[in-house]
């Protein structure tokens, strides 16, 4: 569904599948994918990604946190999770 972006053959099947699971989290998450349908109909479906924004956001949190606008902890626990 991911790959091949068939979310409009397949997220409904997925959906109900996931609120009958017997995983806790799973009904909760399908929950809110029904909140905003569109928006995850859209993301299995349309080609454009927002990967290049999420890399600058990400980039920009990482030069706070190294030019010390992040407490130290912050930082140490960034280092051990890498």
């Amino acid at each position: 569904m991911l790959v091949n972006r068939t979310g409009d053959k397949h997220l409904e099947d997925w959906v109900a599948a996931a609120m009958t699971s017997g995983i806790a989290e799973l009904p909760s998450f399908a929950t809110g994918l029904v909140k905003d349908w569109d928006a995850a109909l859209a993301g299995l479906t349309l080609p454009w990604s927002s990967g290049s924004v999420e890399g600058h956001v990400n980039r920009n949190m990482l030069k706070r946190q190294m030019f010390g606008r992040a407490k130290p902890d912050l930082l140490h626990k960034q280092v051990l999770l890498s």
